[in-house]
């Protein structure tokens, strides 16, 4: 902004600051109306329609999926593309929002730009856009992520030959034993890998490491026989 510029700006300003109206009671009345009006809609809502408490929490299920609220599923989304490589995770819990909060309280000082039209600041408008358009992406991402407790097949390389309907027994035991909260399978848990255990693992050496396995993993020896097969059966062809 040269010498002209500054001076025909505080000349604008000035007769605006003059014609217009003070803050109190004017925009006060207005901000207060419209927090009313606000509270009321949500008031109704929840009067109509109830707040959806979900059911009441049971510390010994294995089948429970957690879930931010919508305006998180973006975080969540960066958290569970990084969950495979442990070293960026603490970049996609605390780095990415912190820097992104810094940024937004750095603003004034580095956006110094006297423009106000939005079409004419092509930098500022891209970069809404893009922060905008990523947000969306990752919001529907995470919403539409599979379940924990679910092996996702398509990201598994099923060998040809498969028993089908054994494998996909298997696969529902595996989900809802609760081994999904600790390993990964396909694109889904958080790890160790158990995607290719079948290449490196016999079976017996399978079923063994289920009957007695190392802690904190819990013991399988107690589900039923049927169960047990199906599991030790799905994890063998996992390859």
């Amino acid at each position: 902004m040269n010498q002209a510029e500054k001076e025909a700006y505080l000349r604008d300003y000035s007769v605006l600051k003059n014609e217009g109206e003070p803050f109190f009671p004017y925009s006060v009345t207005h901000d207060g109306v419209m927090a009313c009006i606000v509270m009321a809609v949500i008031i109704f809502f929840a009067l109509m329609f109830g707040a959806e408490l979900g059911p009441k929490a049971d510390p010994t299920t294995t089948t429970y999926v957690p879930r931010p609220d919508w305006y998180f599923f973006f975080l969540f989304e960066v958290l569970r593309v990084m969950r495979n490589v442990p070293k960026f995770t603490p970049m996609a819990t605390i780095g990415v929002p912190t820097i992104c909060m810094i940024l937004l309280f750095l603003l004034p000082f580095y956006d110094r730009s006297p423009e106000r039209r939005i079409e004419r600041r092509p930098i500022a408008l891209a970069a809404g856009i893009a922060t905008i358009a990523a947000m969306a992406y990752l919001t529907y991402s995470g919403a539409n992520t599979g379940s924990p407790n679910t092996v996702d097949l398509k990201a598994l390389n099923i060998p040809a030959g498969v028993d089908m309907a054994r494998f996909q027994a298997g696969a529902d035991v595996v989900g809802e034993s609760g081994c999904l909260a600790c390993h990964v399978l396909g694109n889904n848990g958080p790890g160790p890998p158990l995607t290719h255990i079948g290449s490196k693992l016999r079976p017996q050496a399978i079923a063994s490491t289920l009957r007695n396995p190392t802690a904190p993993m819990p013991s399988f020896k107690n589900l039923p026989p049927e169960k047990f097969t199906a599991i030790v059966n799905f994890l063998s062809q996992s390859k």
